[in-house]
């Protein structure tokens, strides 16, 4: 319980660091491998990069459900502990591991009836039709490691436990990355499997995360130890109170996916190009988001834990020293990605034409990096309060309602440049809104 408690009376910084450095760690490894699985595609073909780009918004749409869930949970285990609530704590724990075995089922089997209409929506083309089955069908098949693995980092990350998370992240990536050359382009007498080698790699990267996970947890070293059978509740409520952050919150996630397809139409319309040149973009982006998201895994439970405390005084001091450490990162993104577009084009084989519409494209959605700490921060506070329909309004507004609608109409004045240009209008106009709901809150 020690360190749970920490949350409620460690210094702020100290305390944000130990809490958020793991995360931060954790998402650039994952940043790091997503894209290192891109390079090693792209070397294949333009066909290969593309079906990957295809099939993104589908396995976003696993990870949106398995970290909703999770964040679900982590927040109602946080939020009753700082209350003082452990029984409630602990039988949230096991009703989490029970959604997370229904959702696989239903997962996997969406992933089979829609995999076809989806691919067909995009291409006609045999070969990246191919190509997309190749990996679509295996990611989503087989994703219970991820969807598991998710839920044990969470039940973790609930107690301020966050540096086994990173150690179980990093041995998923490290996997998939060592496996990632050898499955693809059958290194050491293995078959060339090609996209079929990277969802492998991608696959059993993930159930070595989950497995590791699992015996560190039976082992005690999450702080949570399971109820016995006879003292376990299967309240309602729970479920219901999990469910009002994890829905809005799958959403959030999930709304890249939809985000992705709808610009992948638009975007094919010009070109197959343009569409593997936003998925490279896509892949780099979670470079510069995934240390900020790495932030805010460490600071919701402080947060959630607070909020449930009742200490608001702690509770406005996460969010301004969140708020300046994310500042910070999305101001390098911005400059990184304006300073060395072409030579980052260069790691993919881009050849002169991919090259010039990337060089355009990562300069004009960069300026929305920066706005866009204001938003992804106020979601994170109202999920950690467990006011997830405020955090989805945020989102809605950030990757959804105002992207779509400015790409498709830009696009048709000023061409291409007009999608691009549609991700920092978003942001700052989402930034506005959210600056100002949560002035209110905080006030």
């Amino acid at each position: 319980m020690n360190q749970i408690n920490k949350m409620g009376n460690q210094k702020m910084f100290p305390l944000m660091v130990s809490m958020a450095l793991p995360p931060m760690i954790s998402m650039l490894i994952q940043s790091l491998y997503n894209i290192i699985d891109s390079i090693f595609v792209a070397r294949l073909s333009e066909e290969a990069l593309s079906a990957v780009s295809i099939i993104y918004p589908l396995q976003n749409l696993t990870l949106s459900i398995a970290v909703g869930a999770g964040v679900g949970l982590n927040s109602y285990m946080a939020r009753n502990f700082g209350a003082g609530n452990q029984k409630d704590g602990k039988n949230a724990c096991v009703i989490g591991f029970i959604i997370t075995a229904i959702h696989y089922f239903l997962i996997a089997g969406f992933g089979v009836l829609v995999m076809h209409p989806f691919v067909l929506f995009f291409t006609q083309d045999e070969t990246v039709m191919k190509l997309c089955y190749d990996y679509g069908y295996v990611v989503m098949i087989f994703c219970m490691g991820q969807l598991f693995h998710i839920t044990i980092e969470k039940i973790f990350q609930s107690t301020g436990k966050m540096l086994i998370p990173m150690m179980l992240q990093a041995a998923g990536c490290a996997t998939n990355i060592i496996l990632d050359p050898i499955l693809i382009f059958g290194l050491f007498g293995m078959p060339a499997l090609g996209v079929k080698g990277a969802a492998i790699a991608t696959v059993i990267g993930q159930m070595v995360s989950c497995l590791l996970g699992v015996i560190l947890f039976l082992k005690g070293k999450s702080g949570v130890t399971l109820p016995k059978w006879k003292d376990i509740s299967f309240n309602g409520a729970i479920v219901k109170s999990i469910y009002a952050v994890a829905v809005p919150s799958t959403l959030i996630m999930a709304f890249p996916s939809i985000l992705v397809a709808g610009l992948n139409g638009i975007l094919v319309g010009f070109s197959t190009l343009a569409v593997s040149v936003f998925g490279i973009y896509y892949k780099l982006q979670t470079f510069v988001y995934m240390p900020a998201t790495g932030l805010i895994q460490g600071i919701r439970p402080i947060i959630s834990f607070n909020y449930g405390a009742g200490n608001r005084k702690r509770e406005k001091e996460a969010i301004r020293l969140s708020l300046i450490i994310i500042g910070m990162l999305m101001t390098l993104g911005t400059i990184f990605f304006w300073c060395f577009p072409t030579q980052i084009m260069d790691i993919f084989k881009a050849n002169t034409e991919m090259k010039e519409m990337g060089v355009v494209a990562l300069r004009i959605i960069s300026i929305g990096f920066i706005p866009s700490a204001i938003g992804n921060i106020a979601s994170a506070v109202f999920e950690a309060m467990g006011k997830g329909t405020k955090s989805l309004i945020i989102t809605l507004l950030r990757q959804l309602v105002i992207v779509l609608p400015i790409a498709y109409a830009a696009s048709r004045i000023v061409g291409l440049s007009g999608v691009w240009i549609a991700f920092p209008i978003a942001e700052m106009t989402a930034a506005v809104y959210a600056g100002t709901i949560l002035i209110k809150e905080i006030r």
